[in-house]
């Protein structure tokens, strides 16, 4: 290959390859050999930390939590006949062998997979809009999902230590805090030293629960026999409507299907599916029939059945690594709401935010400390307001279930429209999915009046954040639309009436391109001049994760000086206009970094009753619109060379 150069850009915690060809153009090389085996054994790290570390307490909760049943030998085998086919067809079928198909560019996630659906920046697209809502309300429903996740998994690993001894009982709590104040403190400093050791400590962690379930199957081989659906459809028939409530206990055991859809960009999804199929499945499905058949011989293991399969000598030890599994899955549950921060901030759905890149190298290592602090209060709250684990899991799992209907729907639109499938097939394979969904969910509701109102809240405060900015925004640009000039009369004025002129270059950002930027029209009202350069800016996201470079500007030279450049960055990208502007090597392009102003304006934006929104909402806007972080910041613009052309605007 003489004109291709291999690449590693590493994102996250992993490392993408990438071939470029002489013209600069990537394109994705498949992972082979021992780069596969690399990227798989650290995904076990980032992408399985949250369905990895729910043996800690999916089983207990099936037979000693709020709505347990009886574990006798025949409710058990229904029980493990029920977590088998949810972990084959809802992981293994749904998420691995098709939901992961439906890569945005190679990034996942339910914004990616929005963005593919449907065009989420076109407020215009009528046909759609029902389409944007599932996809904003389903992001918002994993906010509530990383609170909850970082609480109940260091909580249930911590319990482990009332296993040994009631002594730590009062402790229990105490110790989850400062694990979890500890976790949100390092955030600041990225995760790129500990990010290698992930995957080995997750190695361990899946080798050891694969041989405490051994252990104990060793004693009851026939708990083999429950992979039999016929055990879980005799199970739901002899326990009638008890019995389908166990599903909302059940599904604990693939909680973690979402958050490994929305890390497929860290790593592609081979790795994902080799260390699915070859380590997780099997250590996750030996672990939880070990479970069974302990609860076979002993009923009364069933107030921690997964601890209790540990030798007495074996359960510290045992408590220190669920402990550092716990920590590494909510880990992987932070930096997602991290990356669905930033992709909602490009898609212009929250307000801009300060974001902190901690790796000069590692692109998908960044920091947003307003949501680490949010979280952190949020997960310490609901450890002290629930206590215990078997109590949060009553608020597990109605956000998780809500999302993944939502990913059935939205895939069933790719299906159809990306992958021209026809409407029997992909009807028939996201209906036997939406069905399956649908009966996970309906078994969750009885959790909302127990804690699953929690995480409903959080998606509901979420998504009329959401819905506000994107409204907003739009409304303030019809409002600054309705008093500002038409750029082609703008060009017709100063033609007749010319302005002085002064050297150097002035950068205007410019959103709509039909208009004359308001804080050049401010400039030229106070100052009475104009640049002999002058530069209209403007910023798109476009609908995909990645801009490629032959993309990225657009430049169109008007009249008296006057150019147009156009910045398009995807939706996972972070801008930096003066870096852009230099790199631009085309006829007619000049640019001196020293010898230019960037004009940005700056609207206080005014609550009224003029049609629009709610009165409310434009108050709730309007405190959002002044905390959101500057242009200046947002852009990467030198402060010294900036200057701000305030206004205040009624909505």
């Amino acid at each position: 290959m003489p004109n291709s150069v291999i690449a590693k850009e590493p994102i996250g915690s992993d490392i993408h390859t990438t071939l470029t060809d002489a013209q600069g153009h990537p394109h994705t090389v498949e992972p082979r050999g021992r780069y596969l085996l690399l990227l798989s054994l650290t995904a076990l790290g980032v992408v399985y930390g949250d369905i990895g570390t729910s043996p800690l307490y999916a089983m207990r909760e099936c037979f000693h939590g709020p709505h347990a049943i009886e574990p006798s030998p025949a409710n058990v085998f229904g029980v493990l006949s029920l977590i088998f086919w949810s972990l084959i067809v809802v992981i293994s079928i749904k998420y691995l062998v098709f939901v992961l198909r439906a890569d945005n560019r190679g990034e996942g996630g339910i914004l990616a997979l929005t963005a593919l659906a449907t065009p989420i920046k076109v407020s215009s697209n009528k046909e759609r809009w029902w389409l944007l809502v599932l996809g904003i309300f389903g992001a918002a429903l994993l906010y509530g999902e990383g609170i909850i996740t970082p609480a109940i998994t260091v909580l249930s690993a911590v319990e482990g230590l009332n296993v040994t001894t009631h002594i730590f009982e009062p402790y229990v709590v105490p110790i989850t805090i400062v694990i979890l104040i500890g976790l949100f403190l390092i955030q600041s400093s990225g995760t790129a030293k500990i990010g290698a050791m992930f995957g080995p400590i997750m190695t361990l962690w899946f080798a050891v629960i694969a041989a405490l379930g051994i252990a104990e199957i060793v004693y009851h081989p026939g708990v083999f026999a429950s992979i039999n659906p016929l055990y879980g459809y005799d199970f739901f028939l002899r326990n009638g409507w008890h019995g389908f409530l166990i599903l909302g206990s059940v599904f604990l055991v693939v909680t973690g299907g979402e958050a490994l859809y929305a890390d497929m960009g860290h790593f592609g999804a081979t790795p994902i599916r080799y260390a699915w199929f070859a380590l997780v499945l099997p250590a996750l499905l030996l672990n939880y029939l070990g479970q069974g058949a302990l609860l076979i011989s002993d009923p009364e293991a069933a107030r921690n059945p997964f601890y209790l399969l540990a030798p007495g000598w074996a359960l510290l030890p045992l408590v220190v690594l669920a402990t550092a599994a716990a920590v590494i899955a909510s880990q992987a549950l932070i930096s997602g709401a991290y990356s669905i921060t930033m992709q909602a901030v490009q898609l212009g759905l929250i307000p801009r935010l300060r974001i902190e890149h901690t790796s000069l190298t590692e692109f998908g290592q960044i920091y947003i400390p307003s949501i680490n602090w949010a979280l952190m209060i949020g997960c310490i709250g609901i450890v002290i307001g629930f206590r215990t684990s078997s109590n949060l899991a009553a608020a597990y799992g109605i956000a998780v279930t809500s999302t993944m209907a939502i990913t059935t729907v939205i895939f069933y639109i790719v299906a159809r429209e990306r992958w021209r499938w026809s409407r029997l097939t992909a009807g028939a394979l996201s209906g036997c999915f939406f069905v399956i969904d649908m009966a996970f969910f309906t078994a969750n509701i009885i959790k909302i009046p127990h804690g699953g109102w929690f995480p409903i809240v959080v998606a509901i405060v979420i998504f009329t954040i959401m819905t506000t900015w994107k409204k907003g925004r739009r409304v303030l640009a019809e409002r600054i639309q309705e008093r500002s000039q038409p750029f082609g009369e703008f060009l017709q004025q100063i033609a007749s009436h010319p302005f002085a002129r002064v050297p150097g270059t002035a950068i205007f950002m410019n959103s709509n391109v039909t208009i004359t930027p308001p804080a050049l029209l401010h400039n030229i009202e106070h100052n009475k001049v104009l640049h002999e350069r002058v530069v209209l800016l403007t910023v798109k996201t476009k609908q995909v994760p990645h801009v490629a470079p032959e993309e990225r500007v657009a430049l169109e030279t008007l009249h008296h000086g006057i150019s147009r450049v156009t910045v398009n960055y995807g939706f996972m990208e972070d801008p930096n206009i003066p870096e852009v502007l230099e790199s631009i090597n085309q006829p007619g392009w000049t640019f001196n970094p020293a010898e230019t102003t960037y004009f940005v304006g700056r609207e206080t934006v005014l609550a009224t009753k003029r049609p629009g929104m709610a009165l409310w909402r434009e108050k709730l806007f309007a405190m959002m619109s002044r905390n959101a972080t500057t242009a200046t910041a947002y852009f990467c613009l030198p402060p010294n060379q900036v200057v701000e052309m305030g206004s205040q605007v009624e909505i």
